[in-house]
């Protein structure tokens, strides 16, 4: 239970309804790190090693559809959680800053 509370502190905009993409992003990256450091000391661990594959498949997954839905947010998670973002994906890992985000998603409503 402690381990989700340190989760909950971290998301952006404090929403942790669990069926909201943020907070799916934060827990899944929580398991892929666990998974990361048990594969460090068990390297022929396979089925763990298919498991943080798929993990990883599902949190690219929502990171492309939290990119489309909402660049600002995408572009908080990154920085957060530290991940790179995806590649051809649109928000602050490709050089425009938060105002750029802003500015482009008002000029377009």
């Amino acid at each position: 239970m402690d381990k989700h509370k340190s989760i909950d502190a971290q998301l952006v905009g404090g929403n942790k309804d669990t069926g909201f993409t943020a907070p799916q992003i934060y827990y899944l990256t929580h398991q892929i790190l666990k998974l990361t450091s048990h594969l460090e000391s068990h390297s022929k661990d396979y089925s763990s090693r298919r498991g943080l594959h798929k993990l990883l498949g599902r949190r690219k997954r929502l990171l492309i559809y939290l990119s489309d839905e909402n660049a600002v947010l995408y572009a908080q998670i990154l920085k957060n959680l530290g991940i790179r973002g995806l590649k051809g994906r649109q928000g602050l890992s490709r050089g425009l800053t938060l105002q750029h985000v802003v500015v482009g998603i008002t000029s377009f409503l």
